[in-house]
């Protein structure tokens, strides 16, 4: 929890947040990531000065316990003076405890938010899913609590004035408003006006771009005409000069570190082309052969492509 001090900006974690969509979609499925069709509603988790503490934060847990379909799961919660927003015990259930930190008997509103990253803690650690290391593990919670529909309390709860600053979770403002947006780009959701923190929503504008992005990078067809231009020089130069031969044995040419795609041929196959699925980031190959519509096998995009 940043708290009155410097908040991280831009997108620092951005291959580990994509790397979290993408163990998403192979651990739950397609058909289970799109139970989570509907998001966290502002009015279920909303809390008031006038209502009880402990009742509220214990209807508030409830209900995103609800969200994530874990309706053996108890959760406990707790206040405590501590370093960090919120703590949970990750046991084998059913209960869990809880702990927020001491600020939220104070700053009310903000308690959903702290809460939706520790039930997703709780619903991965049930799904035995986890990146090695604690970073690694805390965006990738935060990432699946954004893109499962909780996360968007989590950059509400960002806020910057004058005098001081909030931000909860360990994204960074764009990089959560970046996977609320794929979220909603893939649920045909708008999210935009629940958002009651400016910097909130300006953040969530940042990372729709960002992820609209992602739909417009060569090979597909959406991609701009620099973007085109640039891949018909890479693909000649592949083809040319041969850089994916290996003697027959096949390799991998990737044009620059900051290209989406790379080119793969030598052995009996042609050229191919492998580049990330926009919806899920899984890789994916196809032939260079001009015209091509793949489908990719994780999340089920159908993807216009012109290689």
């Amino acid at each position: 929890m940043a708290d009155d001090g410097p908040v991280e900006r831009g997108y620092p974690h951005l291959e580990t947040v994509r790397a979290a969509i993408t163990a998403l979609y192979r651990r739950l499925s397609y058909v289970t990531v799109r139970t989570f069709a509907t998001s966290v509603a502002p009015v279920d988790v909303a809390f008031c000065d006038t209502d009880d503490l402990h009742l509220g934060a214990q209807r508030v847990a409830r209900e995103l316990v609800r969200h994530y379909g874990l309706p053996d799961a108890r959760l406990i919660v707790g206040f405590r003076e501590m370093r960090h927003a919120a703590n949970v015990e990750l046991t084998a259930g059913p209960e869990y405890f809880v702990e927020l930190n001491d600020r939220f008997r104070t700053h009310r509103r903000d308690i959903g938010a702290a809460l939706a990253h520790e039930v997703t803690h709780v619903y991965l650690h049930r799904l035995d899913l986890s990146f090695p290391g604690t970073r690694d593990n805390e965006i990738l919670t935060d990432t699946a609590a954004a893109y499962l529909g909780a996360g968007w309390l989590l950059l509400d709860a960002f806020r910057q004035d004058g005098v001081s600053s909030q931000k909860l979770g360990y994204l960074t403002p764009e990089e959560f408003g970046y996977v609320v947006a794929k979220r909603a780009l893939v649920f045909g959701e708008d999210p935009s006006t629940w958002f009651t923190s400016p910097q909130g929503y300006e953040a969530y504008v940042e990372g729709m771009n960002r992820a609209r992005r992602d739909a417009r990078q060569p090979p597909l067809t959406a991609a701009g005409w620099s973007g085109r231009r640039r891949y018909a020089r890479d693909r000649r130069h592949a083809q040319d000069h041969g850089h994916a031969q290996d003697h027959g044995h096949g390799a991998e040419w990737t044009p620059s570190p900051t290209a989406p795609y790379s080119f793969t041929s030598g052995g009996p196959e042609p050229l191919r082309v492998s580049f990330p699925c926009p919806t899920c980031h899984q890789r994916i190959r196809v032939p260079v052969r001009g015209r091509v519509r793949a489908r990719c096998g994780l999340c089920r995009t159908v993807l216009e492509c012109d290689t």
